[in-house]
């Protein structure tokens, strides 16, 4: 009897979403939600796809997928908002181990080469989102399906490229995913002059060096890069590819080197890991754009962004920044460089920022670049830390090989701030500390290292000197030390933030507070609030409160 009763619930059941779906109910969407609702806690079991069978077929056929990455998709789709899907979220979701799923890698494999989901992959993990336009595509009931790249524009072509090579650099497509990508672009736009030139002389590359070549094209029809160096391709390729090719370009060993390439040359002197596109390769592949030739300034902060602020400094600050800031003008930086060069000395300069918080370092630096017109490469070293562990050595080497990249292309070197770098040039800690005082200390080696062969301007800022590795102290050019500011100093703060303010009160707020003009400005922000939201202007009495 209860099989018979069981029997006729299902029959019931079944009817009602026949009936759904005659309806329209249980639209595309509809029949997703319903598998992932079986699919909770089910661990996948033969239970859970007899019971989702109407819905995973619905599913099957309209997207021509199989049956494990039909469930696998609407898995995905359920956590569409997140942009960081991982394995073992869906695994505690299905109650089964990550490795139950991860046996379907082929399948997972067959979504992302749908581009139905995308993996961005690092050493560690792998992190899983679905794009927007598949989204899209599901609400309104219908199969994705890419847009087709075919019989393009040669704008539109270098487009896709480029945007093939960001996803790679971002490691959401695998480097044989980058190499199908590009080879069905080049196949599909067959009417281009570029394909067809370009397949004439990668005839006789090897496939690394195709993709090469093309990352070349890339780099100069994007940015006009006539500098391109090692971090420009190091994470396009594989680690022991990318080695391969770095030790084939150093001795000129690659077929790259038979007209398509060259070592970009510095006042005369080779530079034997800068290359460039030859003119000859230039002028076949490009003859259907016009690039006009500019210089690549990519993570640059512009000097001419910056706004002009007045700076209140104590006596000493005030010589030692206005004495920087005549030396860094670009006539008298090059006639300091010059001398430093005949004494056989290094003609890189770098500076030291050091004070409390707030005391404007890190603004001193900014009004100094746009008083000498240099712009500035920033590194923040409390905000990127932590993505180098496990590749720290590689990133911060990158940092300077692209600013040496800026001062070479560049007519007036850019400045280097390492902006609150107190992680980096505090002492050195013993290794038995644990994994992260190597990964320290291995940072702190490379920026010795660089320092002494820097050819241009860094500028670091610390609040804490009394920390300082003597080592560094030694590189330090130019140091600077900014203290809180005195009564005069605290008093003109004051006035350029609240001119209402009368001279009474600034006097009796300079020698109440011993504020820094970071701190100055928090309680002048405070007190601007104050009046944007009562509509009236900030009393005495309210703005001693604030401090």
């Amino acid at each position: 009897m209860r099989k018979l009763n069981i029997t006729s619930s299902k029959k019931t059941t079944d009817t009602k979403e026949v009936e759904l779906k005659k309806s329209g109910k249980f639209n595309l969407l509809g029949h997703i939600e319903k598998i992932v609702e079986l699919a909770k806690d089910s661990a996948l079991s033969d239970e859970f796809f007899a019971k989702a069978k109407t819905h995973i077929n619905f599913v099957k056929k309209t997207l021509q997928l199989n049956e494990m990455q039909t469930v696998l998709f609407t898995l995905f789709i359920d956590k569409a908002t997140d942009s960081n899907i991982l394995i073992s979220d869906m695994a505690d979701f299905l109650k089964c181990r990550p490795i139950r799923l991860f046996k379907h890698n082929a399948d997972l494999d067959v979504l992302e080469s749908r581009h139905l989901i995308r993996c961005r992959r690092s050493d560690r993990e792998m992190c899983f989102h679905v794009p927007m336009d598949v989204f899209k595509a599901l609400i309104n009931n219908k199969k994705y399906e890419p847009v087709s790249n075919k019989n393009i524009s040669v704008e539109h072509f270098f487009d896709v490229m480029n945007k093939l090579f960001d996803e790679r650099n971002e490691k959401e497509l695998t480097y044989t995913a980058l190499v199908n990508e590009l080879d069905t672009l080049i196949d599909e736009n067959q009417q281009l002059n570029f394909v067809s030139q370009f397949k004439k002389d990668a005839e006789y590359l090897e496939e690394d060096e195709k993709v090469l070549l093309l990352r070349f094209c890339n780099l100069y029809v994007e940015n006009s890069d006539d500098c391109i160096g090692f971090h420009d391709f190091t994470d396009i390729f594989e680690h022991r590819t990318f080695n391969s090719l770095k030790t084939l370009l150093k001795h000129n060993d690659s077929a790259l080197f038979d007209e398509l390439i060259e070592n970009v040359n510095d006042d005369g002197f080779e530079d034997r890991e800068s290359f460039k596109l030859t003119q000859k390769a230039k002028d076949k592949l490009f003859s259907e754009l016009n690039i006009k030739q500019k210089t690549n300034k990519k993570g640059l902060l512009f000097c001419t962004s910056l706004s002009e602020k007045k700076m209140f400094y104590n006596e000493s600050e005030h010589r030692q920044v206005k004495e920087l800031t005549v030396l860094l003008q670009e006539d008298n930086f090059n006639s300091v460089r010059k001398r430093l060069a005949e004494k056989g000395m290094r003609t890189g300069f770098a500076c030291l920022f050091h004070g409390s918080p707030g005391t404007g370092k890190t603004e001193t630096v900014y009004q100094i670049a746009r008083q000498t017109g240099r712009d500035i490469f920033l590194v923040d070293i409390s905000q990127t830390k932590s993505k180098w562990f496990g590749e720290s050595e590689k990133k911060i080497k990158d940092i300077f090989e692209r600013y040496r990249a800026f001062v070479k292309r560049m007519e007036i070197a850019p400045i280097l701030l390492f902006n609150e770098a107190d992680a980096v040039i505090c002492k050195r800690k013993d290794v038995v500390s644990g994994n992260l005082a190597q990964v320290e200390n291995a940072i702190q080696n490379i920026i010795l290292q660089e320092m002494e062969t820097l050819d241009g301007i860094m500028i670091a800022t610390t609040n804490m000197t009394e920390n300082l590795d003597k080592a560094f102290e030694r590189r330090f050019l130019y140091k600077i030390e900014f203290g809180k500011p005195n009564a005069e100093a605290k008093k003109s703060i004051w006035q350029s933030i609240i001119p209402t303010l009368t001279n009474d009160q600034t006097d009796t707020l300079a020698e109440k507070y011993n504020f820094s003009g970071g701190q100055i400005e928090n309680i002048a922000r405070k007190s601007t609030i104050d009046h944007i939201i009562s509509g009236k202007d900030s009393e005495f009495d309210t703005l001693i409160v604030h401090c």
